[in-house]
């Protein structure tokens, strides 16, 4: 149990002492949830392992009870090695120290030697970019800064064992990419690496063995395109045509959120078309509802692929344009996407406001899907070569007649 955890319940108990919540508390406790159950594997060391699963599927929990943070009710967990846990932002700083005293500080509560450490620090403060800042509080540091640093000081301790919770989301696109990279080198040194990420271009790309959780139980474990496939088609069965948001998954911080989402295929002249077809038009019109003031946001969309490649970016940051509505208002953002030359098959849309590379107001990965249908050409001619795009083209042949 976390501090945070017994605190909590300390809080709980006094509360039904003042106010008579004896009896709730009691009916709470006569309801069992269990966040995880049943739940048993092995891992082999070298392994990268990927671990997937809807919000609340257990996925942070488990990395919590192999990282120690959390006892489990029942069964246990044998672990042969040193491990090294980046489960949430900024776990074990301290706000008012600075970056340079936070890394010795960060180090050992992950069990580095203050030699160790010292032999390591430029090499983490070179990864995590805040050379500059080194001698300025953390409590100064934005949240991409504090996990920056965070995985610098875990990927480059001498562990067996790396688990990594879905906090690289925070970062930019090219730390990432680099935290990618050294995971990749931490495998191949024999190290074994647990990641969870809602990202399944990463999942796919890093793991050699993928875990799906669904609704605290072990539903998959096995070979990660077989395991996304099918954890990607639960979404596109209940996303396909979705207009309501109302019960989406979603993260961000909740200021405004998408109420709906309506996609209007159109072909070239602007006429409306009954389904979306290669090389169409896409008009993607949304509905924002505020609950506070929001300045100068940026809304996105992102259309991806079977597997969660994203294939298609669009928003209003690249045409300059900003979003900002009062409080209790609605907004309308409409896209249109031109000559979308995806070809036959199924696609999921995802939305996002927010301050870029600051803060996530809302993000719906699985906003709607869509089926893209052949072109006439596709249905008279042939059946369309693998892969997701089909490039417009013209072709010419000169050759004398057989």
């Amino acid at each position: 149990m976390t501090l945070r955890e017994t605190l909590a319940g300390a809080s709980k108990r006094l509360g039904s002492r003042w106010f008579g919540t004896a009896r709730n508390d009691q009916s709470e406790r006569d309801e069992e949830f269990w966040a995880l159950r049943g739940v048993e594997f092995e891992i082999q060391q070298g392994e990268r392992i990927g671990i997937i699963g809807r919000n609340g599927a257990g996925k942070s929990t488990l990395l919590k009870i192999l990282g120690k943070v959390t006892a489990p009710t029942t069964g246990r967990v044998e672990i042969r090695g040193r491990m090294a846990s980046l489960l949430e932002v900024g776990t074990g700083f301290h706000p008012e120290l600075t970056g340079r005293e936070n890394i010795f500080l960060n180090g050992a509560v992950l069990g580095m030697a203050q030699g160790e450490i010292r032999r390591k620090f430029d090499e983490i403060v070179d990864f995590a970019e805040i050379a500059r800042f080194l001698d300025t509080p953390v409590k100064w540091y934005s949240s991409g800064m504090y996990v920056r640093l965070a995985f610098a000081i875990a990927a480059h301790l001498d562990s067996d064992i790396l688990v990594v919770d879905e906090i690289l989301a925070v970062g930019d696109v090219q730390f990432q990419k680099r935290c990618i990279q050294k995971m990749e080198s931490v495998a191949t040194d024999g190290r074994t690496v647990l990641l969870v990420s809602h990202n399944m271009s990463t999942i796919l790309g890093l793991s050699t063995r993928c875990m799906l959780l669904t609704s605290g139980t072990l539903s998959e474990f096995g070979d990660p395109e077989t395991v996304i496939q099918r954890y990607q088609q639960t979404f596109y069965d209940a996303a396909l045509g979705r207009s309501d948001l109302a019960d989406v998954e979603r993260y961000g911080n909740g200021v405004a959120r998408f109420t709906s989402i309506k996609l209007v295929p159109r072909g070239q002249t602007g006429d409306i078309l009954p389904y979306p077809t290669t090389g169409c038009d896409m008009q993607v019109d949304l509905d924002l509802d505020a609950k506070e003031d929001i300045r100068d946001a940026t809304v996105a969309i992102t259309i991806y692929d079977e597997m969660g490649t994203r294939l298609i970016d669009a928003n209003t940051l690249i045409k300059g344009q900003a979003v900002s509505v009062r409080r209790h208002k609605q907004a309308r953002i409409s896209f249109r996407l031109h000559d979308l030359r995806l070809k036959p098959d199924l696609y999921t849309v995802g939305l996002w406001i927010g301050v870029q590379n600051s803060v996530d107001i809302d993000g719906v990965r699985y906003a709607t899907s869509f089926r893209m249908e052949a072109r006439k050409e596709d249905v008279l001619y042939t059946a369309p070569f693998p892969g997701p795009y089909a490039c417009a083209f013209e072709s010419r042949i000169e050759a004398e007649r057989l």
